[in-house]
């Protein structure tokens, strides 16, 4: 059986333009540094389990470059933890965090 992924991004569409990094909740996603990208910088999932299945990534795409699970997914929930790591990737101006998770 396939091992499937509560939230993934197609890296060809990606623009780096970090909406979907502001607008997660927990911490999941956030930008690192890609040297080969247009921008030098590409979105990455820091660690999946964490997703709490909110979509808000995914809705505010412009390029339609994030998706997330269907609804029978079984998503995380919301912790304190996974809260202060997504406010602390937004004051590190959207990138990664080197001592995330």
């Amino acid at each position: 059986m396939e091992n499937l992924k509560a939230v993934w991004v197609d890296e060809s569409r990606c623009k780096a333009c970090n909406i979907c990094v502001s607008y997660c909740p927990s911490g999941t996603l956030a930008m690192r540094y890609e040297p080969k990208a247009i921008q030098g910088m590409m979105i990455e999932v820091l660690n999946d389990k964490t997703c709490i299945g909110c979509r808000d990534c995914e809705t505010h795409c412009p390029d339609f470059a994030i998706f997330v699970a269907d609804k029978g997914f079984k998503f995380a929930k919301l912790t304190p933890e996974a809260r202060a790591l997504s406010q602390a990737i937004k004051e590190n101006n959207f990138m990664k965090i080197k001592d995330e998770l």
